[in-house]
């Protein structure tokens, strides 16, 4: 299992470079990220969408026209649609979250940020979003800090911040479970 992932990972990072470069060259890094991020947001928002890019059932062609239908929808073009139905004549639709995940830390690093994934029980308001940036700028190393959020309510409380490879797990389900595992032991 462990080396499906490196593989995947390995071909997202591959894709998602190959578009940084040619999106930095034809000086359009920003507007691919938004374009990306406004395709990933559609998947994950539409079940169906997101069956369509998973599922190997779907043939290459029809992934590629239901994926440049939705592009038109969304109002997706230039490099962006290009490489998202590349992708999709490729049989590579299945890696497009990596891919897009990839791109943005290509896109992030180009522009001096670390990216700090954040979960959270429900939606940060911005002035939380602030004081979080501004706690963690010790941790960029001479970058911004760029903090995208997520949301899970299973953790049921606290924070779960993420920068490269350091994790600090403050939810209250982490909490729960040590508890619960500590109580086991005394038993």
């Amino acid at each position: 299992m462990a080396e499906t992932t490196s593989i995947v990972s390995g071909v997202a990072r591959r894709y998602a470079s190959a578009l940084f470069e040619v999106a930095r060259e034809g000086d359009a890094v920003d507007q691919v990220g938004r374009d990306l991020d406004a395709f990933g947001a559609a998947i994950a928002e539409s079940a169906d969408l997101a069956r369509l890019v998973r599922s190997p059932v779907f043939s290459a062609d029809e992934q590629t026209r239901a994926v440049e239908a939705v592009l038109a929808a969304l109002g997706v073009g230039g490099f962006a649609a290009n490489f998202i139905s590349l992708a999709a004549r490729n049989r590579r639709l299945f890696v497009l979250p990596d891919m897009i995940r990839a791109y943005a830390q290509f896109a992030a690093a180009h522009r001096g940020e670390v990216a700090a994934e954040v979960t959270s029980a429900r939606p940060l308001a911005e002035d939380q979003v602030s004081s979080l940036e501004t706690a963690l700028q010790g941790v960029a190393a001479g970058g911004r800090i760029r903090i995208v959020p997520k949301v899970d309510p299973s953790i049921i409380g606290g924070l779960i911040v993420k920068v490269g490879s350091r994790m600090i797990d403050t939810s209250l389900k982490t909490k729960l479970t040590s508890l619960k595992v500590a109580l086991k032991e005394v038993r």
